[in-house]
């Protein structure tokens, strides 16, 4: 089915003056002023992601196209996923994936690499799965919550994040040990909707995938009062998607019913807004997101924290970081979790290359953070490069210094805690407002 975009920007690579995708070769970076010396494997991957993306602007498919296709799944076969990269999340969180690829066409995305050449499948009857999980992990508890059983839990999830780092073939065999431990016991639980892409585009809105989803977890709690399931939502959307009316219900009708059990976490970069236009394409702008927040607080809806990614370090001035997070702070947002913009080096050279057209300076200081050889072990999931350590460590305390005179609180991800050595004297694990690693509410468990 063709879908209509809610949001579009007039800015997009196939309309920039003047703009030539380049090789972001030795010579190129020598040209911009570069000092850092890439080490080869470095430097191979700027090259490669360079003839990349001259070949997909040619070919015109670095936007992605809005083409969908319908499937059903079978509910019995789906395989459950778990979003604990650590081994310290702060509860077992599952995942919630109703589509495959997305249409916001994010171009730093970290699950595509910024490629959104994948045809669109969503999953129709993919409720049906999640009224299952839900059933299975927090109905009626039908096992007794051992002290073995939390021991083997909290083992199996170590275990996990150790896998997901050296040993990714073991993931799915840990993820459902740790699935098998867990039904019937109504423990904690977060559903994640959705890490993998975005909740709330075009195509899980206009199909109503999304608005049975929800209804689901209205249904769970009427069924289940004392359940411990809890919905965490991150998302781009704006007030087009979330007043999208579907059998007479909008996506915002159904928060209100779920209020107390579910947070909402807008999901908001620091960059420049071209930029910002250039690499999310069908994204709302920023402004429309914050509305998002205004509507779902004005029901009662936990709205109250923001995902700051991805931050352009170089970016990050004094005067950018007072701008962004007064908006934040009058949209009633009291915490954030940053993450600087990671990339593999093949991403890296696109993302760069864009940033230059605007900003020749900002594109030179983008290559120096991340390309230096004693950078490389820097990386995040699934072997993106981050900054250095040093500048991120800088960057979140300059942040912190501004955001506490708003007395707005920071999260942040234990994965990051550990490649950073950032001590809890710095940021709590727990924060004054309640929130935790990626920003869960932890208030929401509170009987």
């Amino acid at each position: 089915m063709d879908l209509k975009n809610f949001y579009s920007h007039d800015t997009n690579v196939y309309n920039l003056e003047g703009f030539v995708p380049q090789i972001v070769d030795a010579e190129y970076l020598r040209n911009l002023g570069v000092k850092a010396v890439p080490s080869e494997a470095t430097l191979q991957g700027l090259i490669k992601g360079s003839k990349l993306f001259m070949e997909r602007v040619q070919k015109r498919t670095v936007i992605p196209v809005s083409k969908l296709t319908i499937e059903n799944i079978d509910p019995e076969k789906v395989e459950t996923e778990i979003h604990n990269y650590t081994g310290r999340c702060p509860t077992l969180t599952f995942e919630i994936n109703p589509i495959r690829g997305c249409n916001v066409g994010c171009q730093y995305c970290l699950v595509t690499d910024g490629v959104h050449e994948q045809h669109l499948v969503a999953y129709e009857n993919y409720h049906l799965y999640v009224r299952k999980l839900l059933e299975e992990m927090n109905g009626t508890p039908t096992r007794p919550v051992t002290e073995e059983d939390i021991h083997k839990k909290n083992v199996l999830l170590q275990d996990l994040a150790t896998a997901i780092e050296e040993a990714p073939e073991r993931k799915k065999e840990i993820e459902s040990k740790i699935v098998e431990i867990s039904r019937g016991k109504n423990w904690n639980h977060y559903y994640y909707f959705s890490p993998k892409t975005e909740a709330f585009q075009e195509p899980t809105v206009q199909t109503g995938i999304a608005h049975r989803i929800l209804k689901e977890f209205i249904a769970h709690f009427e069924k289940y009062p004392d359940s411990n399931a809890r919905l965490f939502i991150a998302s781009k959307s704006g007030p087009k998607h979330l007043l999208y009316e579907y059998e007479g219900e909008t996506i915002l009708d159904l928060f209100e019913k779920l209020k107390g059990k579910m947070q909402f976490n807008t999901s908001v970069s620091i960059m420049p807004k071209e930029f910002r236009d250039l690499l999310e394409p069908y994204a709302a702008p920023i402004e429309e997101r914050l509305q998002s927040v205004k509507l779902c607080q004005e029901r009662g809806i936990q709205a109250n924290s923001a995902l700051i990614q991805p931050i352009v370090m170089p970016y990050l001035t004094d005067e950018h970081i007072k701008d962004f997070f007064d908006k934040l702070h009058a949209a009633g947002i009291v915490n954030y979790k940053p993450e600087f913009l990671t990339a593999c080096m093949e991403n890296l050279a696109m993302l760069g290359q864009w940033l230059g057209h605007f900003d020749k300076n900002l594109e030179r200081e983008l290559y120096e953070i991340y390309i230096k050889p004693d950078n490389a072990d820097h990386r995040k999931q699934r072997g993106r490069t981050a900054p250095e350590r040093d500048l991120c460590i800088k960057s979140i305390e300059k942040m912190m210094a501004y955001t506490q005179k708003l007395g707005m609180t920071t999260s942040i991800c234990f994965w990051v805690r550990k490649q950073l050595r950032i001590p809890n004297t710095l940021i709590p694990i727990v924060n004054a407002n309640g929130f935790q690693c990626l920003g869960y509410q932890s208030k929401l468990f509170a009987k």
